[in-house]
């Protein structure tokens, strides 16, 4: 079927993502503020199907006129890297014009759901400078999560790299997961420290927090040395919490070398950063060593979208996939559902959301 369709238009445009509150800091980076614009590209064919999907910035090749099936393999994804930058659009094409989702592509059993996590928990204790709101915001912000259908939370921690004194910062830290662990009974939850620990400080903050967590992101950055300080201490101390890293300008033959070591349990690369196709390879290299995934989604809901597909495909290799709040405008994504930790994914072929409108790009 992809080979009867021909590629017969391209055009770019931008969308904006808002977030539902402002979204502070973490322990690397300042304000996040309400969200940003989004590249996207819209395919259309010569028979009427159309895609589209985030993309880079910049000049891409021209496609126009290619067969779909020179560019696309639903078995593998894109078939050349010069164009990856359509990759999230040729997945979605593909998808309408085989009428499955791309879920279903990938792996015909895909469930039709993915497990999420909460990834707003941001440093909200610590801003605005001149007034901060303290603990207790972070805390109702978490609360609130829970009444729209969050379950598992990622709470950032690092406020002592660069915002507070360093003691000062894990007494901080300290406070705010124990904080959540009451706020929220039976609730998962993981923590962040976005690269601001030591392994010695990250020690430090588990020691004082006997709190259950189901993983440890980004401690510090990933070093065999370091991994294997922390991995030994949880062996002792926490032998059921995991080490996830990679989120972050990933070396993916080290990642693979970590994990397969046992000294990071679950990969993390961009959704959008490392990519769909290239993600789609990565899994099966992680499902071959014996090591759990969860594709960074950060920045944009459409990217938790994204990731909820290859979660449904490869449930058993990708526990959570973190869920950003928000929505996404000129998009449609209703039939994406959120209860009790769960996202349904929609039955629509494709990825299931219909684009209305989209910004053009300065210049066009």
């Amino acid at each position: 079927m992809l080979h009867d369709h021909k590629i017969d238009s391209v055009s770019f445009g931008l969308l904006r993502g808002r977030y539902p509150r402002l979204h502070g800091k973490n322990a690397r980076r300042g304000m996040h503020g309400y969200g940003d614009d989004i590249r996207v590209v819209v395919l259309r064919t010569d028979q009427g199907a159309e895609g589209f999907g985030i993309c880079p910035r910049g000049p891409l090749p021209d496609i126009a006129g290619k067969r779909v099936s020179d560019l696309f393999d639903p078995a593998e994804g894109v078939l050349e890297l010069q164009y990856m930058g359509y990759d999230f659009a040729l997945h979605d094409l593909a998808g309408n014009i085989l009428g499955i989702s791309v879920a279903r592509m990938i792996n015909p059993a895909a469930k039709p759901f993915a497990k999420v996590y909460d990834g707003a928990i941001y440093m909200n204790d610590i801003i605005p400078e001149h007034a901060p709101w303290g603990t207790e915001r972070v805390v109702r912000e978490a609360v609130d999560d829970y009444e729209i259908g969050h379950r598992t939370f990622k709470i950032k921690i690092g406020r002592g790299n660069q915002w507070m004194a360093p003691e000062a910062g894990i007494a901080r830290d300290v406070e705010v997961t124990r904080a959540m662990e009451e706020a929220l009974p039976g609730c998962l939850l993981m923590v962040d420290g976005n690269d601001g620990f030591t392994p010695e400080s990250m020690i430090e903050y588990l020691r004082r927090v006997d709190c259950p967590l189901y993983w440890i992101e980004e401690p510090f950055r990933e070093k065999e040395e370091d991994n294997r300080i922390l991995r030994a201490y949880l062996d002792k101390e926490r032998p059921n919490t995991m080490i996830a890293d990679g989120e972050s300008r990933p070396d993916i033959p080290q990642l693979l070398a970590l994990g397969e070591a046992a000294l990071v349990n679950v990969l993390q690369p961009d959704i959008a950063g490392y990519g769909f196709t290239a993600w789609r390879k990565l899994i099966k290299e992680c499902a071959a060593r014996g090591i759990l995934a969860s594709p960074h989604a950060w920045g944009d809901v459409i990217k938790t979208q994204y990731c909820a597909h290859l979660t449904a495909a490869y449930p058993h290799l990708i526990p959570y996939v973190e869920a950003v709040l928000g929505t996404t405008e000129g998009v449609i994504d209703a039939e994406y559902r959120l209860e009790n930790g769960v996202l349904t994914l929609p039955k629509k072929p494709g990825f299931g959301l219909t684009l209305e409108w989209m910004r053009p790009e300065a210049g066009n």
